[in-house]
């Protein structure tokens, strides 16, 4: 065994096998077929991005690891071209230059050998000796030759400080030909505009571009990459103290320079500094001013009546009970009374409390005056239910305000406002601050907006409490809904919801009774919940309920990480449920085959695919580098270098499922868990379910999860803004 402290040596060979990759922290595993060496030989480094079929070189130092024996701990991975035969046809079957795969890879290596880069490069029209290539494929070859030729030198620049291919293909699609000029120029921005790079990236990049540690653009990047940090986790804005305090952990540098850093970051107005109860607190820029323009655009709404004008609602009920049949309670008919009579209103409450009964109502009510509405939802799923349900059509929020990837922006603003009288927005709670901003301005002043959600389910995965917020601010008139009527009392699913959100244990069935919608499994230990969780996923659910266990099962955990994280017990679902379809494609530690289940982690505006998304693929054209996903019944094709985007979904967190309803769900609960386990995100999972509901679960995470309500709210300011009616003069936002 050689010691880190001996010289470092050189290898080099292609990637056979990516076991493991972290796209956060860039730690990868990888078999490597080395010239000369009989057996693949385990490489462990840090790379952004790779891919079976690249040649790298690795340079470090051989460890003998007691748990997996000999291995190549490498301090610096680099892709470089190959020089063997081999080589070349993985390297060029890859999927890396679109027109080439596995197929044509071997034609091209069988027919000009060592010098086929040279054909392709300098002699093209020599593709044309081989059979089936035509011009058209000839020029998408040399086009795409050609792209890579300039990413290749990019690459030279970036792979010393472990950008991959995927990556380096990102910031040449973003910067062009002055890709290599703008990162000199300040490689922080890669963490702001290259989905994948993170801030430790670029402070490496930096770092190693001369950029000095205490340099302000360094401590203004870091101040900036904390504050997005804390909006990831769901706050609008940081306590002063707290947003020093962490940019001096991350950057191990004097606290007057942060101070210095963040006046400047002030002075240039990303970010903005404003009390929230009399504390200083600092905002991201957009955050501030979304929040102000919710305040704002509620003030606006509230100058104009209804434009129906007033309707008597002594008449109007029991017109609208002889419509649907339906007899409303005193609670239904509250919140009817309220939203036509009203502009903007609220109604909250959980599952089975008639939330439907009462939109349906007041559209019919309404609509019969010649309202013209417009239904919306924040995820497609949700749009496509709400029509369900209404019998109109509903579109998601993106595809209602004319979302245009050209323009990276939406056409429906304040400029160019919707054209409706009534605008009913469904799943409220999903809605981050940014785009109930977005949606509110595009609202004409004379329209109502009615507003429906379940305020004790998750907040948004984006920044901001927008429904808990509008709520406690008592600006807004609500009317929470709370009976639950004797159809939805026979569900044990809507029963055992409420129970959990009123922080009581669910009601258990017999276990033999075959007509339960809600299954409690008691396990001791995490691989006992594990055990029990492929069996009802893969037999018992199928077998005893009909329903299959890709389209109708859904798995859901608190947690990505561990043993029952979603990505572990994704792995499983997928080697038990999808074993042996082909062709396979592996990108981003991920292995992919037609068939599969994935999600999309990030909003894509080209592809009109969002954050959350479930869809399947169809299709893998290993030649083409090209996956084809059915989102819906849209079919969406992704290159191979944009897989980052995607991860398989057979089991989720139970924040990417919110808005969305399963004919099943599967929740594991552990206290590997504990960190996460609380009551609104328990009540979130049970409630995805529509026909079956399993909780497999040790008894004390279980408890944990229903006496815990979340102690730590989001830091916005949205709530004192309407209480005070704090609304600043109109500006764009």
């Amino acid at each position: 065994m050689r010691e880190p402290q001996a010289p470092t040596e050189r290898l080099s060979g292609s990637v056979e096998r990516v076991t493991f990759h972290s796209p956060e922290s860039g730690f990868c595993v990888l078999r490597v077929k080395v010239r000369g060496e009989r057996e693949l030989i385990t490489v462990i480094g840090s790379a952004a991005s790779v891919t079976p079929g690249e040649y790298l070189e690795a340079e470090g130092w051989w460890v003998n690891d007691r748990q997996h024996g000999l291995q190549f701990k490498s301090v610096n991975l680099r892709v470089i071209q190959p020089r063997t035969l081999d080589g070349i046809e993985r390297y060029l079957g890859s999927g890396m230059v679109k027109g080439i795969g596995p197929h044509f890879a071997k034609k091209l290596v069988r027919a000009f050998g060592e010098q086929v880069f040279d054909v392709i490069e300098d002699s093209p029209d020599r593709l044309l000796e081989l059979e089936g290539i035509g011009p058209k494929r000839r020029k998408r070859v040399t086009d795409a030759w050609a792209e890579q030729k300039v990413i290749r030198e990019i690459m030279v620049f970036l792979q010393s400080h472990g950008v991959g291919t995927a990556r380096a293909v990102r910031i040449y699609k973003t910067y062009g030909d002055r890709a290599v000029e703008q990162v000199r120029e300040n490689p922080y921005r890669l963490a702001l505009d290259i989905h994948g790079i993170g801030f430790k990236t670029a402070d490496t990049i930096a770092g190693r571009l001369g950029i000095p540690r205490d340099s302000l653009i360094r401590a203004q990047a870091g101040v900036r990459h904390v504050l997005q940090e804390i909006a990831g986790e769901g706050h609008c804005a940081a306590w002063h103290e707290h947003l020093v305090e962490q940019s001096r952990t991350l950057l191990e540098i004097p606290t007057p320079i942060i101070e210095e850093a963040i006046q400047v970051e002030l002075t240039e107005e990303r970010l903005v500094a404003e009390p929230i109860e009399e504390r200083p607190a600092l905002f991201l820029t957009p955050l501030q001013r979304a929040e102000l323009g919710i305040a704002r655009n509620l003030e606006r709404l509230k100058l104009a009546p209804p434009p129906w004008g007033a309707i008597d609602i002594g008449k109007a009920l029991p017109w609208a009970e002889t419509q649907t049949g339906l007899a409303l309670s005193d609670s239904q008919r509250a919140a009817i009374a309220a939203a036509v009579s009203g502009k903007v209103t609220i109604i909250t409450g959980g599952p089975g409390v008639g939330k439907t009964t009462v939109v349906n109502s007041i559209l019919r009510i309404l609509r019969a005056k010649g309202v013209e509405v417009l239904l919306c939802a924040p995820t497609g799923r949700a749009a496509k239910r709400l029509s369900e349900s209404t019998g109109g059509e509903a579109r998601t929020i993106h595809r209602l305000l004319e979302f245009d990837p050209q323009i990276m922006g939406f056409r429906r603003d304040q400029y160019s406002q919707l054209e409706t009288d009534l605008l009913v927005v469904d799943e409220v709670s999903m809605v981050d601050v940014v785009l109930m901003n977005q949606l509110l301005r595009a609202v004409p002043t004379r329209a109502a907006v009615l507003l429906v959600g379940d305020v004790d389910q998750l907040p948004s995965v984006g920044p901001g409490a927008v429904l808990a917020d509008l709520i406690g601010s008592g600006a807004v008139p609500t009317v929470r809904l709370t009976e639950i009527f004797r159809q939805a009392a026979a569900s044990r699913i809507i029963v055992n919801a409420h129970r959990i959100n009123a922080g009581k244990m669910p009601e258990i069935p017999d276990a033999d009774r075959a007509d339960s919608d809600f299954y409690l499994i008691r396990c001791d230990t995490p691989e006992a919940i594990h055990d029990k969780l492929m069996r009802v996923v893969t037999e018992r659910i199928p077998s005893r309920f009909g329903l299959d266990p890709v389209r109708d099962v859904q798995v859901l955990t608190p947690m990505n990480r561990g043993g029952l994280g979603s990505r572990a017990l994704n792995v499983a679902l997928q080697t038990a449920l999808n074993p042996d379809a082909q062709p396979r494609i592996e990108r981003f530690g991920w292995t992919y085959a037609p068939g599969d289940k994935v999600i999309q982690l990030v909003n894509d505006y080209d592809k009109e695919v969002f954050n959350g998304d479930i869809g399947r693929i169809q299709s893998i054209d290993a030649e083409e580098g090209l996956l084809t996903i059915d989102f819906e019944g849209r079919a969406v094709v992704y290159e191979s270098g944009e897989l980052d985007e995607v991860a398989l979904a057979y089991a989720t967190s139970v924040h990417k499922a919110q808005g969305s309803e399963y004919p099943a769900v599967v929740i594991p609960l552990a206290m590997q868990h504990y960190t996460l386990l609380q009551r609104n995100l328990l009540y979130t999972a049970v409630t995805r379910g529509k026909r079956l509901v399993v909780l497999i679960a040790q008894p004390k995470a279980l408890g944990m999860a229903i006496k815990k309500v979340e102690s730590s709210q989001r830091l916005t300011k949205l709530r004192w803004r309407l209480m005070e009616g704090q609304v600043e003069p109109m500006r764009d936002v």
